[in-house]
């Protein structure tokens, strides 16, 4: 291992300019991503929401990539490889070559189905095939809820980058948030003026600095460390080396006996979870036919091969002696990624790659924004609200919800500890897999009773959120991590894989009951071929005259 690495907590002056500079260009394109490929008007979700629905191959594979692989993705990963190895860290990228499997089996059926019955969210679904407003609103306040510490953790990973750029910090207030104040007002601004082609064009420019970074830092950086025996060995020695507040191994540079379990469900409920967030399902309905749907499962793979080099730059870090000593004196390993490129490139290349991270940040936060207001508008504001509000009411609405969940995630960043942020994403992640069988498998089947569905949501968020409040970790005594042992098992396991098992079981135990007890499941509007429809279905139209007859009057 190098010689540990002083940090040097000085403006980098011509990193920083850089960053501003590609901030300055992704700010123009935010603004000008109004005019491209829209309709008459942004008053309506379909337009402001969901771009229209006419993204084609290209755009959602950037606009899902960039939501998908998020800032907090390219500082999180590393870190955990980092601190803790390779239970903790690089189980992100099986989960992430696993996904696309699954989504290519059923994310074109949710796409056929909103398509046909104009539907923006899953709660939409869950609402036309149950007609239950109960189980509708448990799915969207799920997302709504759940995405909320997700949008506050791209905020961290614009923070991280400006305290290694040697700005945001320090004691006075202002000047230390001075800049992500700045950040959080153009996001606001070009989310409101563009909706989603908003972050759909400025994905392209983070996508190319993202690769270009990425490929550089992996052939350069192990040069510069002795190769990758070297790096491969210090992190074995850094992982076997004793916790000196616990005793046990600092972490695992292959997962051994008693760690499979935990790598496997980790990797599996993660995949699961992912498309169950709002913005991930967004992403997925603005493109313009299901086949977009499916190429994009088999082309988006190459974002996973990225992020297996992002990973294994946090055992470079360990072979490099990176210090993540932050400007408040404190070990901060979210820094390691941003110190790393500032420790051994240009200035101006760190700049490039500060920029990566930081334009990183605003794509995913302004797409989960904009999902969770469509989720609130949707299913909350215009359920339970107002019945009657207008697509333009629902529009205007959405918007000012989108401000009021950035705000919000500000305030989250600003006033709390980050730490959190991210205990309340890792729970947010257990929440999440609950919402699996009501969107998932009633895309398939009605077998399931509506109520067992909502019962079963209703046990594993309980059994989750009690499993995680329970998990101590050497920085916190609650919500310390996502793993638990398993009941009957003793193997440690992914709490919301344990938490979903016993949903399972509750649902279809509760199912049977229901099914004999001849029990109504509520009226399903959907038949079967609305699950096969493509773009140019000439039933859509139609139906949405017959559905929503206020959609073709004017706002009052």
């Amino acid at each position: 291992m190098s010689a540990p690495l002083v940090t040097d907590s000085s403006v980098n002056w011509t990193a920083l300019v850089v960053l501003i500079a590609l901030f300055l260009v992704v700010t123009v394109l935010g603004f000008m991503a109004s005019r491209f490929r829209r309709g008459e008007k942004l008053d309506s979700l379909d337009e402001w929401g969901l771009g229209g629905r006419k993204f084609g191959t290209w755009v959602t594979w950037f606009l899902l990539g960039g939501d998908l692989y998020t800032a907090y993705t390219f500082v999180a990963v590393p870190a955990a490889m980092f601190s803790l190895g390779a239970v903790a860290g690089f189980f992100a990228v099986p989960y992430t070559i696993i996904l696309y499997p699954i989504i290519f089996v059923f994310m074109a059926r949710l796409w056929s189905v909103s398509h046909r019955h104009g539907y923006v969210t899953t709660a939409d679904f869950v609402r036309g095939r149950y007609d239950d407003r109960q189980l509708s609103l448990a799915v969207s306040v799920t997302g709504f809820v759940a995405t909320m510490p997700y949008i506050a953790l791209q905020l961290v990973g614009i923070q991280a980058v400006l305290e290694v750029a040697g700005v945001g910090g320090g004691d006075n207030v202002l000047a230390k948030d001075a800049p992500l104040l700045v950040a959080f007002a153009v996001l606001a601004a070009y989310t409101w003026s563009s909706g989603l082609r908003a972050p759909a064009v400025i994905a392209f420019v983070k996508d190319a600095l993202i690769y270009i970074v990425i490929i550089v830092a992996v052939i350069y950086l192990p040069s510069q460390v002795g190769g990758w025996d070297e790096i491969f060995g210090a992190a074995k020695d850094k992982m076997a080396a004793p916790n000196p507040k616990t005793g046990a191994p600092t972490g695992s540079f292959i997962p051994g006996d008693g760690q499979m379990w935990a790598y496997a469900t980790l990797g599996l409920g993660s995949a699961m979870a992912l498309f169950m967030y709002p913005h991930s399902v967004t992403a997925s309905l603005s493109s313009g036919s299901r086949n977009t749907i499916r190429r994009n499962a088999a082309i988006l793979p190459a974002y996973s091969f990225v992020l297996g080099l992002l990973a294994l730059l946090g055992w470079v870090a360990i072979a490099a002696g990176t210090d993540v000593t932050g400007l408040d004196g404190k070990k901060n390993a979210q820094l390691v990624v941003p110190q790393l490129f500032e420790d051994f490139f240009p200035d101006w290349f760190v700049g490039v790659a500060f920029a990566a991270i930081a334009i990183g940040a605003l794509v995913p936060a302004a797409i989960m924004s904009i999902a969770a207001a469509n989720t609130f508008s949707r299913n909350i504001y215009k359920e339970w609200l107002k019945k009657d509000a207008t697509p333009q009411q629902e529009a205007k609405v959405s918007k000012l919800m989108s401000l009021v969940v950035k705000a919000f995630a500000l305030v989250f960043v600003l006033t709390l500890d980050k730490q959190n942020a991210i205990n309340f994403q890792l729970l947010g992640g257990i929440w999440i897999l609950q919402t699996f069988p009501a969107i998932v498998f009633s895309l398939y089947t009605r077998w399931f009773h509506r109520k067992a569905l909502l019962v079963g949501w209703a046990v594993g968020i309980v059994y989750g959120t009690v499993e995680a409040y329970g998990v101590a970790s050497t920085s916190t005594d609650h919500f310390g991590g996502s793993l638990a042992e398993v009941p009957g098992l003793g193997d440690m396991g992914y709490i919301a894989i344990t938490a979903f098992g016993l949903n399972l079981v509750v649902t279809v135990l509760l199912t049977l009951v229901l099914h004999a007890l001849k029990v109504p499941n509520g009226t399903d509007v959907t038949d079967p071929g609305d699950y096969h429809a493509d773009a140019d279905d000439p039933r859509v139209q139609a139906d949405l005259a017959v559905e929503e007859p206020l959609a073709h009057q004017p706002d009052r």
